[in-house]
Order: structure tokens, then sequence, then C-alpha cells
């Protein structure tokens, strides 16, 4: 049995019916049924936290318990600078899990490594070539570190600590049923997470549900629990408040546009999440709430895009585009692909579009582009627009001529935004739900009613509906 205080290992717990996550290599599911001594439960059982609580203390010296649960030491934590992420070019590292794309990976391990981007002060760049403090590696059996894995289903995944022989290093087991958002196989953005928070310096976590648990249960969406952001910002504190930014004019913007007062310049849903873009900031919703620490500065997720956006959407295969005056930008994730790139590129030959929108269903899905009350549909496979556009937007019934932003929604809903106020298109009906539109700030960021000036009147009707028109 290898005993190893600076790596930590993730391992199915079979006996117990669900994965064992992150357990120190002395402490996997096999060795404690093997210890002559442990008079503890299997993993998995009632009793097997409180056991589990007492091994660590007597098993892992480097672990401990400051300021709450989760288990961390300020003498493993990697300084206070910008961490790079390096999938390296070596042929263990390019031989990615076979049932995920490579550009699939890629932006699950960004995910996973924005759960802690976004609650501390930390970036994530993505390095192909020289120095890099987090190696990440899909490898088999015998690969160089004394801890075989051993095929599908036992050890999964294990990661090593800063400040240790092999720091930041975590190498995956290449012969897993590696998936994504479901629970048929092991989901590598779960267990990314955990081992991103070992390799920043985290042991693991007391609470059932935090990502640090060291027991495996498949939960969607993925979020941190109190406890595992109160133990990585222990280590590396807060996000760091956004500085003034100066702007192409020289002038330095420092107010935070209020959601409640505003209108925005683009909204788009990407990677499941709602983001409503404004000046230089971004707010981010997930299942219908804000999130900790927005708005926040949208090039912490997307360098290089600029300052007021004009149109965002997101294609059919997890690109996000950026569209401002008679250029746009190209990200797979937060890395970008191409931009700033011509409009006349995409067979477009105007600036300053207004929206954009990806609509209709899975594989009948196209990219509409907006502008002052005409439409263009675009392929982004083919890279340019149809020829029978541009088109008036009297084809969609009821939606105003000129408009700020659009996305569609998890229901296959259109949403059309324009200035403070929202329309939501019925794609079967094709034509705007009764009771629109309806307040931006209201139903998204839990505004109260708003105060409207002379120039508008507020009509409440029945049920709490309401709606502002302009006299």
């Amino acid at each position: 049995m290898i005993s190893d205080p600076f790596v930590c290992q993730l391992q199915p717990a079979s006996q117990a019916g669900q994965h064992q996550t992150g357990l120190c290599a002395h402490f996997t599911a096999a060795s404690l049924s093997q210890q002559p001594d442990y008079p503890g439960p299997r993993p998995g059982s009632p009793r097997a936290h409180k056991a589990t609580r007492e091994m660590w203390h007597s098993l892992c010296p480097l672990q401990k318990r400051i300021m709450g649960r989760t288990q961390r030491s300020q003498s493993h934590r990697w300084s206070l600078t910008q961490v790079c992420v390096c999938v390296c070019v070596c042929h263990r590292i390019m031989r990615f899990p076979w049932q995920l794309s490579k550009e699939k990976v890629r932006r699950i391990l960004q995910e996973a490594l924005l759960v802690w981007s976004d609650v501390t002060p930390l970036k994530f760049t993505e390095v192909s070539s020289g120095r890099a403090d987090i190696i990440i590696d899909f490898t088999r059996y015998w690969h160089g570190d004394n801890l075989p894995f051993d095929g599908p289903g036992g050890i999964l995944a294990h990661a090593f600590f800063p400040r240790t022989h092999r720091a930041g290093d975590i190498h995956f087991d290449y012969d897993e049923s590696w998936t994504v958002g479901n629970s048929m196989g092991t989901d590598l953005l779960q267990v990314a997470a955990h081992e991103f928070g070992h390799v920043l310096g985290l042991q693991h976590s007391l609470v059932d549900r935090a990502i640090m648990s060291p027991f495996y249960s498949f939960s969607y969406p993925l979020e941190l629990s109190d406890d595992d952001k109160k133990g990585i910002q222990y280590l590396y504190g807060p996000p760091r408040k956004a500085t003034p930014v100066i702007t192409e004019t020289n002038e330095i913007e420092t107010t935070v546009p209020d959601p409640c007062r505003t209108n925005f310049d683009a909204v788009s849903m990407i990677r499941g999440e709602l983001f409503f873009f404004k000046s230089c900031y971004v707010w981010r919703i997930r299942d219908g709430r804000l999130q900790a620490g927005y708005p926040a500065l949208a090039t912490r997720h997307w360098r290089g895009i600029p300052n007021n956006i004009d149109a965002a959407y997101e294609d059919k295969t997890g690109n996000s585009w950026f569209f401002q005056g008679d250029s746009y930008w190209v990200f797979d994730a937060e890395r970008k692909i191409t931009g700033p790139d011509s409009l006349s590129r995409l067979g477009l030959h105007v600036s300053d579009i207004q929206a954009a929108l990806m609509w209709g269903e899975d594989k009948a899905q196209k990219t509409y582009l907006f502008k002052s009350g005409t439409y263009w549909r675009f392929s982004p496979l083919e890279n340019r627009v149809e020829t029978a556009h541009p088109r008036s937007m009297q084809d969609w019934g009821g939606i105003p001529m000129d408009i700020d932003a659009a996305f569609q929604d998890r229901y296959g809903y259109a949403h059309f935004l324009s200035g403070m106020q929202y329309w939501k298109f019925d794609p079967v009906e094709v034509k705007v739900l009764e009771g629109y539109p309806r307040y931006i700030g209201m139903d998204f960021f839990g505004c109260p009613l708003p105060i409207i000036d002379k120039a508008q009147e507020v009509h409440i009707a029945r049920g709490g509906e309401w709606n502002i028109t302009a006299k």
C-alpha cells in the first residue's frame, strides 16, 4: 500500500454504491477495509464521515482544520500570481478520453477551473508550451509516479498539492467511462473540479454535498458549497474588485450600471447560464439566480473582447461569438479562436449588429442576426449569410423593429430585449406570448417596480402582469 501525504486519489467506493473521491493515498476504499485496527464502517455508511474525520487527523499530517470544515493548509497553496493550465504536448496528455472530443474536454476543464476562479483572484490561462503550474494528464496504468491506474472502475484520478515534489500534477485514468452532464459514467466536470481543488491546496470537506467531499455523487449543475468557498478564500482571498477601465477615448469608467435602471448591450445563454452584458461588465445568472461576485468585468471570462459589445451568442459547437462595430470574435470557452475579424468575411456588409440569436430545435437551429428592422440568417459552419436575406422584422410577429439583444432559453422560447423591456416569442405559435412585454430588471434581477419618468406610464394588469408604454 502506497502512503504519500502529498497526493490525494479518487476511487469508487463500490461497496457503498457510490464513488469515493480524493482520499489520501493511505486512505482509499480498499486500504480502509484492509486496516487491521480499523474499527469503523465502510465508506458510505452512516458512520463513515465521522470515522473519516478521525482517520484524517491521525493519518494525514498535512491536513489542518482551520476556520471551518474544509481541510486546507497555508503552507500548501500557490503564490498569488497567474496560474496556467497546460495540457502538454506529450503523447500521454494528448490521448484524450475516447468518449469526448478534445474540444469538449478543453471546455469542461475550463469550466471546472471557473468554479474556483469565480470566487478567488486566481486567473487561469491555457498554454501549449513553456512553464505551467498545473499539468493535466489522461494516462493509463503505470505512468511514472508510483501510483498506477487500474483500468475501468477503481482509481479514477489523483492530484498533487502545491509546493510538493510533483506540485500541480493531475492524472486522470484514460480507461474510465468519462461523461459530462449525466450519471451514466463518471462526470469529468465534477471530478476535474474536485482535483483542481486539491492542486490549489484544499484537502477534504466534511460537508456531504461539497465539491471537496470525499464521496462522489453525481450532481448537476456543479456548484461550490459555502464550505468549499470558505476554504479556497481562506487560501487566496475573495475576487479582487474591478479596477477602473480606460477606454479608447481615455475616459475612465468607474460606475457599475444598475441592472434595474438600464438596457443591455447583449444577452446570451452560454454553457447553460445566462450572461447579460453592459459596457465592460457582465452579469451571470444560473437557474434564475444572480451568481455571487457579479457583475464582473467581461474580460474576466473572455480576454480580448472589447467593451460595449453589440451582440453575442453561443453556436452549436459551444463556441461563443461576440460582435462589435464591423468586427467579430470567436472563443472556445475562455480561449480566443479568432478575432477581431471583419463582418465582411461572413458575407455581412453592415456594421453595428444589434442582436444575435441561435434559435430552433436541435439540427434545425439557425443563427439570426438583427439590425434596424431587418435580419439575416447565418450559417456558422458555412461561414456565410443565406442569399434570401436580409428580411423584415415583420416576420417576427409582435417584436419591435429595433431590439438591443436576443437569446433562446432552455425551453426553446426566444426572448427579445429592447430598452428596459423584453418580449417572449412562442416557437410553436410563432408569435409573442400574451402578457408581454415585461420588465427585464423585475423578472431577471429581482428589482422592484421601476420608477418611470414623465414620458412613460406604468400599466398594471390583472394577475400582476404589466407593461411600460411610452406616450
